[in-house]
């Protein structure tokens, strides 16, 4: 039952999703392009099966797409889906900026205090 309920999880939030280390680089790996399955598995070091799991949960979340050619499925990015991971982390930003303009200024000034002395 814990299992389930941590799977339906998963599945339905791409904050979950991306929290699993590998479906990151899964996500890493198809910024490049379009690969099958199989490519993604041997680059990974998993089984089919295992790399076909995480491709299952990315295309549920709506951050990879798939297509048919031939009898290959071939997998990509659809970024449209880190849009709410973009828009969130984006609400952090003015804390980083601020945190380095204070970094700036510390610098600035041990540089100056190095030149009086």
């Amino acid at each position: 039952m814990m299992m389930l309920m941590a799977r339906a999880a998963t599945t339905s939030d791409v904050f979950n999703a991306i929290a699993e280390p590998q479906r990151r680089e899964i996500l890493a790996l198809l910024r490049t392009g379009e690969r099958p399955v199989t490519e993604l598995a041997r680059e990974l070091g998993m089984t089919q099966p295992g790399a076909s799991k995480h491709l299952r949960v990315l295309r549920e979340v709506g951050l990879v797409r798939d297509r048919r050619v031939g009898k290959q499925r071939l997998y990509g990015l659809d970024a449209r889906g880190l849009r709410s991971v973009h828009e969130w982390t984006g609400g952090f930003e003015r804390f980083w900026n601020e945190s380095f303009d204070r970094l700036d200024a510390y610098v600035r000034e041990l540089k100056q205090e190095g030149q009086e002395e």
